[in-house]
């Protein structure tokens, strides 16, 4: 596996490839079984894979865990090994966000003078919690798609509103990528996989199921007859609440591809929870064909 540094890398091994197939998966790294399984996938559909591993300082506040987040390179490079990468491209900040062309103001500094917004989907569930979060994700992976020019990149279902957004900029810019979505990774007793779960302490770590446990009782009430979307939404809330240490942020109940509230539930629904644990946050989500709708 070559492990590189620099955009120059990147793009000098994407020639020497040429017409063969290149599948991507932009990461923050501290792999977890559901980082392996889009490797895997990539590796099963195309003919190169390359991951990336950068923890993009654009896409958090200034109150979020950039300095805390978790990392292990050299852990990281053996189990991308292991799976069968081809490329680990792992800048730093200054390779993705160069010094020079940072603009200079009187409050500070920019990284980039040059930012990606997709409007609409950046400022519902994540975006109304985290509202510069999304612009700093479509900055990133355009700029990743560009230096990696893939045939497709793949994405977890545990992110779907990233996955949405990213499609819809493909969509929008026509960026000649296909945008694959791999079903989420949970631990055995339900617990979506997430970089953030190594903060949990054991109490909370045996609670944070609960967001499992709330998406999987509002699918059963869907299942059951249920369409109002309010009824819904307090059956995840009221779940959540269950448990002492969950301090929810939302618990929604949206259209899968417009993100928008949903009165009455038909077609493709999105069931989507956050809540905070301790130091964690997390978030969980369940799409839903609910007949009588389009996709149901």
């Amino acid at each position: 596996m070559i492990v590189a540094r620099t955009i120059a890398e990147v793009r000098s091994f994407r020639r020497e490839v040429g017409a063969a197939s290149v599948g991507f998966v932009p990461t923050m790294g501290y792999f977890h079984e559901g980082h392996l399984e889009l490797m895997r996938r990539s590796r099963a559909e195309n003919e190169r894979t390359v991951v990336s591993l950068y923890v993009n300082p654009l896409q958090f506040a200034p109150h979020e865990d950039l300095a805390a987040y978790p990392r292990d390179f050299e852990r990281d490079r053996s189990l991308a090994e292991g799976v069968g990468v081809d490329l680990l491209f792992a800048p730093d900040d200054d390779e993705m966000y160069p010094p020079a062309l940072r603009p200079k103001e009187a409050a500070g500094e920019r990284l980039q003078a040059t930012v990606v917004r997709v409007e609409g989907l950046n400022s519902v569930l994540e975006g109304r919690s985290r509202p510069t979060h999304f612009d700093g994700v479509a900055t990133v992976v355009l700029k990743l798609f560009h230096i990696v020019s893939p045939d497709r990149a793949y994405f977890g279902q545990k992110d779907y509103q990233q996955a949405l957004l990213v499609r819809r900029m493909v969509a929008d810019l026509d960026l000649p990528v296909d945008v694959r979505v791999v079903p989420t990774v949970r631990e055995p007793d339900g617990l979506a996989m997430s970089s953030r779960n190594v903060y949990l302490t054991p109490e909370e770590r045996a609670q944070a199921t609960v967001l499992h446990r709330a998406l999987r009782s509002a699918v059963a009430a869907i299942a059951a007859g249920e369409r109002d979307a309010a009824a819904v939404a307090r059956l995840l809330r009221e779940t959540i609440a269950s448990e002492p240490l969950a301090r929810l942020d939302y618990a929604e109940v949206v259209d899968a591809e417009t993100l928008s509230p949903l009165p009455r539930l038909a077609g493709r629904v999105l069931l989507a929870v956050a809540a905070r644990f301790g130091r964690a946050r997390l978030i969980d989500n369940e799409v839903v064909a609910v007949p009588g709708g389009p996709g149901a």
